[in-house]
Order: C-alpha cells, then sequence, then structure tokens
C-alpha cells in the first residue's frame, strides 16, 4: 500500500515545493493537490464537507495544481503527482491533454490524474457547463484525452466534445496514464469502468459499505475483463492503517492543515511518515520467511 499527503496550497500558506520535498525525503509516495479555476462570491451551492455552511478561507486561495506540480517535479525524482481531483468540467480538453501530458513527460511519468465533475454549481457556470449534463462532458472530456494521449492522429466526435483528426504532442510517458474517477453517487463505479483506470472516492464515513463498493468494482471488473482498478482514498486516518490494509486500498492519502505554518505542516508530515514506517516494519515481521 502507497501512502502519500494532500496538500492545498495557497498564497498564505506554507510553500508547497518546499512541502513536497519533506514528502519525498521522508519516504513517502505522493502529493496530491485540489483544483478549483476560482470561487463565485454566490454561496448558492452548499459546501459537501465538514464543517458545513460557510466555505473555508483556503478554498479561496488554491494554486492551480499543475503549474505546481510541475514546481514540485522539478526538484523532486521519485514521488508521484496527484491530482484530487481535478475539475475536467472547467477545463478545455485540447488544453488540457497537452499540460498533463507535458507533466507526465518531464517528470519521468509521474502523474496520477484524479478527475471529476465538482460539487460548484455556479463555478461550472461560469465556464460554460450546464450542471444537469456535467457528468456526460466529465466522461467524454476524459475519453477524448485519451485519445489524444494515445494517437498519433486523433479524433472525438460526441455530444459535448467534436474535432476532427488533429496533432497534439508531447505525448504522457506513462501508457496508459492513470485517470482516477472521483466521486461518492451511485453511478460512480460505472464511470470509472466506463472511462477510469481506478477510483479516488471522497471522505468516507461507512467502511463497510465503502468496502464492499471496493470488492463490487473489481468484480465488475474481472468480469468485464478489465485490469484491477487502483482505489486511492483520500482524508485518510492514520489510526485506520490496519482497516484500510484489510479493504485492500492501494493507495492512503492524509491531508496537512492548510492553514498551518511551515514548521507544523512539516511536523504533521513527519508524523505521517513515521507512522506509515511503523506499519510498513509491522506488516513486513508478519510475511513468511524465505530463508
Amino acid at each position: 500500500m502507497e501512502f502519500g499527503v494532500l496538500l492545498m496550497p495557497t498564497d498564505e500558506g506554507p510553500d508547497p515545493v518546499l512541502l513536497a520535498r519533506e514528502v519525498e525525503d521522508s519516504g513517502l509516495d505522493s502529493v496530491f493537490l485540489p483544483d478549483h479555476t476560482h470561487v463565485p462570491a454566490s454561496r448558492l451551492s452548499p459546501f459537501p464537507s465538514p464543517p458545513y455552511g460557510e466555505l473555508p478561507r483556503e478554498y479561496y486561495r488554491f494554486h492551480d495544481p499543475f503549474v505546481t506540480l510541475a514546481a514540485i517535479a522539478s526538484t523532486t525524482s521519485r514521488i508521484k503527482l496527484g491530482t484530487s481531483v481535478s475539475l475536467v468540467v472547467e477545463r478545455d480538453p485540447i488544453l488540457m491533454a497537452k499540460v498533463v501530458a507535458t507533466l507526465d513527460l518531464l517528470s519521468g511519468g509521474r502523474v496520477l490524474l484524479g478527475v471529476g465533475a465538482g460539487w460548484n454549481r455556479e463555478e461550472m457556470e461560469n465556464h460554460g457547463t450546464d450542471p444537469k449534463t456535467r457528468m456526460r462532458l466529465l466522461g467524454e472530456r476524459v475519453e477524448a484525452m485519451r485519445r489524444i494521449w494515445e494517437d498519433e492522429l486523433a479524433e472525438y466526435h460526441g455530444d459535448f466534445v467534436d474535432f476532427d483528426p488533429i496533432y497534439s504532442w508531447p505525448k504522457p510517458r506513462q501508457r496508459p496514464l492513470p485517470v482516477l474517477v472521483g466521486g461518492n453517487g451511485p453511478s460512480v463505479l460505472d464511470r470509472v469502468l466506463s472511462y477510469g483506470d481506478g477510483w479516488i472516492p471522497g471522505a468516507q464515513k461507512d467502511l463497510d459499505a465503502l468496502e464492499v463498493r471496493i470488492r463490487e468494482l473489481r468484480e465488475r471488473a474481472a468480469e468485464l475483463g478489465r485490469p484491477r482498478p487502483y482505489v486511492t482514498l483520500v482524508y485518510t486516518r492514520l489510526d485506520r492503517i490496519d482497516r484500510y490494509a484489510a479493504m485492500d486500498v492501494d493507495h492512503c492519502v492524509l491531508a496537512v492543515d492548510p492553514n498551518a505554518e511551515t514548521p507544523a505542516a512539516v511536523e504533521r508530515i513527519h508524523e505521517i511518515a513515521d507512522a506509515v514506517a511503523s506499519f510498513r516494519t509491522e506488516r513486513s515481521s508478519l510475511l513468511p520467511s524465505t530463508n
């Protein structure tokens, strides 16, 4: 099982490049960043996570995830570079395909692209996206990006994305570039199996129910002859690592307080790394001896 850190970089918080180097040096596996292009002044869409109600201050001030990950990639060599999640319904798929492919190529094939449609309806409407059709749009844009990444001469014809044959380089280093579909809704497993390589559900309270859905996802993939879907959990807890392992989770991502001072943020990363190292040592001691 891999372990990563969720950073929420803002102009008021610690330097994400510095924190990412701490993540790599501490032996952890990844850094994940969120994505909001802006926050509408209207607060009609309720914030869907605790504390419910007013939007936390950091959401107004997020850095662009791909520019930030490029900066992180330039000073690290090993950790994976994830999004949790990129709001594809707010980004042009041809431009996004080039950005993601460039990041993956220049980083040596380290991108884990978490994708989603988002919850802020006013935000997506400002990009010309109809909230009622956002899930169909998400699927078409991901499929179109895959065509651009995988085909020398790419074309796509859908209801929302439509372009005749085009050339676009660079191509990603990873083939395929892993796409993790975000969401907790009743149809999310269908979307994972349709155009994703894995699932990145949001914060979870009912781990028993989540375990059932992970098993269902993998069984359905096997029935379809698909590779085993990769499951990443964000906002995980250190006191539940054993439970996540029993659920056959592939990647646990733990959050760093975006409002922490730099020393406290670094201390949190080391706390996570120490707990992970203890977990891995304990697990390895339980493996059968090869002597």
